[in-house]
């Protein structure tokens, strides 16, 4: 490997935080950049210094997991996110959804999430509990956070502008998301992206 990987760790649990550093600071393919308790802490670092990959607990207080992988979508040279926690509560699956780059179980060896920040590192996803083939088939899958906020919205039957108000957003950037996800769901208007909603939550209940 060309050089070490910098690591960033974000995780509320202090006796966590110190023994994943430890094994961190051991292993030479690494750079332990910082580590953090709060999602705040951690941003704080990664605006600051470059970091290749983060690792994060899911619960991480006060953003949480979900919020913090959006607030760095917007983050030019953002890292790669590995989210360590509980396996048993299809966090995988909402993970990836999320944006999340990979997902390492606490329950299985550490050897696996220090293999995971590698392949992270090298441009691949890592989600051993899911075919991840079958989840990028589902366009729905493909959206971002907001985008998925939004086609649920629409699904009420919302207007524009009622769209705005429940989103705290403008008019244009209503517009703006809308055109973006019908794009990405190969649908023509607000009308078919509700039909294709609906159908998709069915069918993914009948399986």
């Amino acid at each position: 490997m060309a050089r070490q990987i910098q690591i960033v760790l974000a995780d509320a649990n202090p006796l966590v935080l110190s023994a994943m550093s430890e094994i961190f600071d051991r292993d030479s393919r690494f750079s332990l950049v910082a580590t953090s308790s709060t999602a705040e802490g951690f941003l704080g670092t990664v605006m600051r210094v470059p970091v290749d990959v983060g690792i994060i607990d899911w619960d991480i207080p006060a953003l949480g997991g979900a919020k913090l992988i959006e607030v760095l979508r917007d983050q030019e040279a953002a890292p790669r996110i590995v989210v360590y926690g509980d396996g048993a509560r299809d966090l995988p699956r909402i993970a990836m959804s999320a944006g999340a780059a990979a997902f390492a179980s606490r329950s299985d060896e550490i050897d696996n999430l220090l293999d995971a920040c590698v392949d992270v590192y090298e441009g691949k996803m890592v989600f051993p509990f899911l075919d991840i083939r079958q989840l990028q088939k589902d366009p729905i899958q493909q959206l971002s956070r907001k985008e998925q906020v939004m086609l649920e919205a629409l699904s009420k039957g919302l207007t524009n502008r009622e769209l705005a108000s429940e989103l705290n957003i403008s008019i244009n950037t209503v517009k703006f998301h809308l055109s973006n996800l019908f794009d990405k769901l190969s649908v023509r208007n607000r009308a078919q992206a509700i039909a294709y909603y609906y159908s998709n939550r069915y069918s993914r209940e009948d399986e």
